[in-house]
């Protein structure tokens, strides 16, 4: 069943606590598949930066790490979060690795794909580092390609916040 709202949505941390994500409710999020072995893994150095710059005035970045695009992110939670913040010094929110395709798509995806579809009106998340904008609301307003850096959507996180 889909949720209702974004902020219906349980989610694990990369620690293995649940919280929901009313947790952010009147943030602008923009929330992320991520993998780290993935040719867009450097984009993770971006999203820090736009986390860094924004995150006073209201803005989160939620990673989600994904191992559905070719085996780009086996390893487990512990090892993710530390891949992620001795490489690229990430302390924006991590969450435990889910599935964004396929039956075992998590609530969040379903939400988040129902509510920004892709190229040509697909559902389907196409791979690693696709990313999806929420403004205050909990209303998602962009889905953003792979290829998408992070900061070519810094505009569009401004005029939101």
């Amino acid at each position: 069943m889909t949720a209702q709202t974004l902020y219906d949505i349980d989610v694990q941390d990369i620690s293995g606590d649940t919280h929901t994500l009313a947790d952010y409710q009147g943030q602008v999020l923009l929330i992320v598949n991520t993998a780290s072995k993935c040719g867009f893994t450097p984009q993770f150095e971006g999203l820090q930066k736009l986390y860094k710059d924004f995150q006073d005035k209201g803005f989160n970045v939620l990673g989600f790490p994904c191992n559905q695009f070719m085996n780009q992110d086996p390893a487990d939670n512990d090892a993710i979060s530390q891949f992620c913040s001795l490489n690229y010094g990430v302390d924006f929110p991590m969450f435990a690795k889910i599935e964004v395709n396929g039956p075992n798509t998590h609530p969040l995806y379903e939400f988040l794909k129902s509510e920004a579809k892709g190229l040509l009106g697909s559902e389907k998340v196409k791979w690693n580092f696709t990313k999806f904008l929420v403004n205050k609301d909990g209303q998602v307003v962009k889905r953003y390609p792979p290829t998408a850096k992070p900061e070519s959507i810094r505009n569009d996180i401004e005029k939101l916040l």
